[in-house]
C-alpha cells in the first residue's frame, strides 16, 4: 500500500489519481483515500468514451501544474477511474509544487 498520492522517480513523478468523468467542471479536488492508498481526486466534464476523459485529465493537470501536456503520460488506468500519470520534470520541484497547491 502506498503512503502518498505521488511517488518521485529519476525522471519525474508518478501521480496516482481517482478521476470522476462527466462532472460539472474540471477541477483538482485534493488528496483522498483510494483502495491501494492515497490518491489525488480530480473531475472533468468530458465523458469516459474513447479516451476523452483521459485527454481532459492530462489537459487539467497540465494547466494545474503549469507544465506542457507533452510532459504528462497516462501510464496505467486507461479504462479505470484510478489512473497513474507519469510526469517528466524536476521531481523535487513538482513534489513541492503539488504540496503547496493543495495547502492553499
Amino acid at each position: 500500500m502506498r503512503d502518498n498520492f505521488f511517488q518521485e522517480n529519476a525522471g519525474g513523478i508518478l501521480l496516482f489519481i481517482k478521476l470522476t468523468p462527466n462532472a460539472h467542471c474540471d477541477e483538482v479536488l485534493g488528496a483522498m483515500q483510494g483502495a491501494d492508498g492515497p490518491v489525488l481526486g480530480a473531475k472533468v466534464r468530458a465523458i469516459a468514451d474513447k479516451g476523452k476523459a483521459n485527454k481532459a485529465l492530462i489537459t487539467l493537470m497540465s494547466k494545474w501544474l503549469g507544465i506542457t501536456k507533452s510532459n504528462i503520460n497516462l501510464k496505467s488506468g486507461s479504462k479505470s477511474r484510478f489512473k497513474t500519470l507519469a510526469i517528466t520534470d524536476d521531481s523535487n520541484e513538482l513534489a513541492t509544487m503539488i504540496v503547496e497547491k493543495l495547502a492553499n
